[in-house]
């Protein structure tokens, strides 16, 4: 079994699921809160406008990976309607929870699945999107995931990939201060968790930046990909499109 890794340490492939589960399991009753907090606000400005590239359409079928807390999939729901279709799925049961109870409480009744993005149990040409928020650094092997979505989507069908990314140079040591002195205090003060926040800055790190997660993606089976930069690059929207 190879070595990947978890952060800046090198762990076995067997053991970063567990890790990472771990992370999840912890910071789940207050991961919204903490978004709140770390991105003054931002991610909700980043998912929305998500939703505005995807530009779902009535009766569109929708598979939410890494669906946490249900943000996306609460805001895909309200765009496909009755007669359109949003799955929500996690491989964390503990943040999966957290966002079924969320959306039950919100009025919003959706398919709630627990699985591995690397081994989605839906059929092929299925999906008119697939999004994936915050959710893909956290994967082992991110070419095995990709090709899944692809394999779901439909011809033409759309991937949405919003995640952390590199920033715009001049910004990049304030960045890095904030990263790493501020979010795991954040984190131990809000969550009681500073470890968690840690390798959340460090997992930022380690994943690939706009250009090498574009190639990425042409490789597993998406003919078009583009990508917008959000607030200097701090976070990215890839969207790529089945060939």
């Amino acid at each position: 079994m190879s070595d990947t890794h978890f952060g800046f340490k090198t762990v076995n492939e067997l053991d970063k699921s567990r890790f990472v589960k771990g992370v999840f399991d912890s910071v789940a009753k207050r991961y919204d809160v903490m978004n709140d907090l770390m991105s003054i606000g931002l991610h909700r400005a980043w998912k929305a406008y998500t939703l505005l590239v995807a530009n779902p359409k009535v009766g569109d079928k929708v598979l939410d990976i890494a669906g946490g807390t249900g943000d996306l999939s609460k805001a895909f729901s309200s765009k496909v309607g009755q007669f359109g279709e949003v799955v929500h799925t996690d491989i964390n049961l503990s943040m999966l929870k957290v966002g079924q109870d969320r959306l039950r409480d919100m009025g919003f009744l959706l398919p709630t699945v627990v699985c591995d993005a690397e081994s989605l149990p839906f059929g092929s040409n299925y999906f008119d999107h697939v999004c994936v928020a915050f959710g893909l650094r956290n994967m082992t092997h991110k070419d095995k995931a990709l090709q899944e979505m692809a394999r779901v989507l439909k011809p033409g069908g759309q991937l949405l990939v919003l995640e952390f990314s590199k920033i715009a140079q001049p910004l990049s040591k304030a960045y890095d201060w904030y990263s790493f002195n501020v979010l795991p205090k954040l984190g131990q003060w809000v969550a009681n968790d500073s470890e968690s926040y840690q390798y959340l800055a460090e997992s930022i790190r380690m994943h690939p930046d706009q250009e090498s997660l574009k190639l990425l993606m042409k490789q597993c089976g998406f003919g078009h990909v583009d990508y917008h930069n959000l607030s200097a690059g701090v976070v990215a929207l890839h969207v790529g499109i089945k060939c």
